[in-house]
């Protein structure tokens, strides 16, 4: 028995000495890729409780004022939710502690890109309580991260734009021929696969025999964009590209079948009804896998691609400066400006939590089939519908806002 608990004890020490040299090795470099490990964490657990955690919730005492006992996929849905709410707790206190910095002097600057130990055992802390939070609690998240998800994916455009305008003019800059042929090839296959794409959803999503005037629609006016974006990018006197426009016409398209595919398997508009298993885990991986692309990107880039989410910089000790005494040290104390907004930063990681819980829980309205259907519902066409729109209208004005506003950087 005691060299049993010396080996446990030995075990333990080990592990903790583990854990330590791990979180002491993140420096400022890879303070963000920590972050995005540790929100990949919560897709894990949430994804974890998804499949085991029905028959645990089901003997929680906050259950006990339900007259009678819910299904399991509520309780699915649930454990999602209330890993979810733990998270974006988590990552909302950061973002409201970093709002204003403005140089690396700030003490909150070392709060962010350290103290990992505590950050971690707060998360666990915040993750486990919310399971003995009330239900209204949890029910008021969940329509909150419907909204929460809109403004996120809202942001993922945002990123693609400066993405694709910056892949652009790298590729310009380098004034070459070769590099103006490889812009005109990738341009002309994001068309090729924009207008394919489209056919398909004619033939998926308005079957012959039904009234599928709502799809039409959908699928018409994704088209009617694609062409005014081409004419636009096109004008003299716009400063447009065929490649930025071409990726977006593709982004589009994309969003236009995320939208329809998420129709309910019984309206008889949706022609994916009979694939609805393998069509609705194909969502939840690409899903999940855009929204982590997203986060890792706005986590190299975040409050540095644009002017309007970088932090105002603090000026360095100025020159003019009238020349007092001072050792090496108080030389070192001159604060460096930070490089990106620390606040907008944790409020991408807060608003994909609750993106990400909508896709493990189809949006909270039908999870079906043992809950394995994933994004299912009215609410996901909408929001993708709605984003796709969102899109085309923020592309069409980073192209011409700098005609109406030729005083502004944009």
């Amino acid at each position: 028995m005691w060299a049993a608990t010396c080996l446990a004890s030995c075990c333990a020490t080990c592990a903790c000495n583990a854990c330590q040299s791990a979180v002491s090795g993140i420096g400022r470099r890879s303070a963000r890729i920590a972050y995005c490990g540790l929100f990949a964490l919560s897709l894990a657990v949430s994804w974890l409780l998804r499949e085991v955690a029905a028959p645990l919730m089901e003997k929680l005492p906050w259950i006990n004022h339900f007259h009678r006992t819910p299904d399991r996929e509520w309780f699915e849905t649930d454990a999602v939710l209330r890993v979810s709410l733990g998270n974006s707790l988590f990552f909302a206190v950061l973002a409201i502690i970093m709002v204003g910095i403005k140089d690396q002097k700030d003490p909150r600057d070392g709060v962010h890109h350290g103290g990992w130990m505590a950050k971690i055992f707060c998360w666990c802390v915040l993750v486990f309580l919310m399971f003995f939070v009330p239900n209204g609690v949890v029910s008021f998240y969940e329509t909150a991260s419907k909204f929460g998800s809109g403004f996120f994916l809202l942001v993922q455009v945002v990123l693609l734009l400066d993405f694709v305008h910056g892949w652009n003019e790298s590729w310009i800059s380098k004034d070459e021929n070769f590099w103006y042929m490889a812009l005109l090839i990738v341009s002309l296959v994001c068309y090729i696969g924009t207008f394919s794409f489209s056919g398909l959803l004619f033939h998926w999503f308005t079957p012959s025999g039904h009234d599928c005037g709502l799809n039409t629609f959908f699928i018409v006016l994704t088209l009617i964009f694609i062409f005014v974006f081409a004419v636009v990018a096109l004008h003299p006197k716009v400063n447009g590209s065929l490649l930025p426009a071409s990726i977006v016409s593709l982004y589009c398209t994309y969003l236009c079948y995320s939208g329809l595919s998420s129709e309910p398997r019984d309206y008889e508009c949706n022609g994916l009804h009979n694939h609805s298993k393998a069509i609705s885990t194909g969502s939840l991986t690409l899903g999940l896998f855009s929204t982590i692309l997203s986060v890792v990107y706005s986590a190299v880039r975040a409050g540095s691609s644009t002017a309007l989410l970088s932090p105002p910089i603090s000026p360095r000790a100025s020159v003019d400066k009238p020349l007092l005494p001072f050792n090496k040290a108080d030389e070192q104390e001159v604060a460096s400006p930070v490089t990106y907004s620390y606040s907008f930063f944790h409020l991408v990681f807060c608003l994909a939590s609750m993106y990400s819980a909508m896709l493990l829980t189809g949006w909270s309205t039908s999870v079906g089939e043992s809950g394995k259907l994933i994004d299912v519902g009215w609410p996901s066409v909408w929001v993708r519908i709605g984003t796709g729109w969102a899109t085309a209208v923020l592309y069409i004005w980073s192209l011409i806002a700098p005609i109406l506003f030729p005083d502004r950087e944009f």
